[in-house]
């Protein structure tokens, strides 16, 4: 029997790409306009941590659940965007206003949101939950697929395709990603463009919080250790350069589906976990080694026809 094409794994591997690839639709609109954002995986675990203790508090067993029980799903689910969003403010501010490099912010302000997840939770994790929002997202249809994280990924990825092709603002990220210099010249609110691109990550970061603390059941400060690197990797495999000016949703999402498809099958050949980071590593360098390649014999032949 293909252990790949079991129907139970291709619903888990469909699950686990839809989470990352939310986050590396996000991941691409900050790698476009030539930056960076190493706090990805630490929003994520602090916006999970910040909508399970509303969860938490506010459901039908909590002890604030005669206040409004009822309300507990939207507000944790607006605390869980809220609060991520909030982080991509603070990322995108701190960089236009400190003028520093985005790898240095954002790598200590993943240092912080982690710290900060782990001071208001103790290390514990934070579970019991209402039901009907667990039931929502396991939401199951065609045999156990379950659909709503799928459904948003498509939708995430579609929006994306739609604001960086068809939109003036998408436009004006290529330009600052491509040419920064040139599009103060021109025009372009460089500061804006930078800030927002850091926003739509940290939602998109708080977007995949909300389906996985309903499809775990529970978050913990230790949640999205590790997912800058699958982010970012599953961005720039899918074609988005490092130097900035170039990428797309849709290629996020195939960056995702292959970086997941690596791990997965890693496990079904019961080799060691540990060499998936080595593999997928490896492809990043590979992948942006490609693209260098490839932008320098576009520039030669530039070069050979002036």
């Amino acid at each position: 029997q293909n252990k790949f094409l079991n129907a139970q794994n291709l619903t888990n591997l469909a699950k686990d790409t839809s989470f990352f690839a939310i986050m590396a639709v996000g991941a691409t609109f900050v790698i476009v306009s030539g930056g960076i954002d190493l706090s990805v995986g630490a929003v994520y675990a602090l916006a999970s941590v910040l909508a399970a203790l509303v969860l938490h508090q506010f459901g039908a067993d909590g002890p604030r659940s005669s206040v409004s029980s009822g309300l507990s799903v939207p507000l944790g689910a607006a605390v869980c965007v809220g609060s991520a969003t909030l982080c991509g403010i603070v990322n995108g501010g701190m960089i236009v206003a400190l003028k520093v490099h985005p790898f240095i912010i954002t790598l200590g302000t993943m240092t912080i949101y982690r710290g900060v997840a782990f001071v208001i939770t103790t290390g514990q994790s934070v579970g019991t939950f209402p039901t009907a929002f667990p039931e929502l997202v396991k939401w199951e249809a065609f045999g156990g697929l379950r659909l709503v994280p799928l459904l948003v990924m498509i939708l995430v990825t579609i929006i994306g395709t739609v604001y960086l092709a068809r939109l003036a603002a998408g436009r004006r990220i290529y330009a600052v990603g491509g040419n920064e210099l040139a599009s103060r010249f021109s025009g372009v609110r460089v500061d804006r463009v930078k800030l927002s691109v850091y926003v739509l990550s940290g939602l998109t970061a708080g977007i995949a919080a909300l389906l996985a603390i309903g499809y775990y059941g529970s978050a913990s400060s230790g949640d999205g250790s590790g997912y800058e690197l699958d982010v970012i990797a599953s961005a720039v495999v899918g074609g988005a350069s490092l130097s900035g000016g170039k990428g797309s949703a849709l290629g996020a999402l195939l960056g995702a589906l292959i970086i997941k498809m690596i791990d997965n099958g890693i496990v079904i050949l019961g080799i060691d976990q540990s060499y998936s980071r080595i593999i997928i590593g490896t492809v990043v360098i590979l992948a942006v080694t490609l693209d260098q390649f490839n932008t320098w014999l576009a520039k030669r032949r530039l070069t050979k026809t002036v």
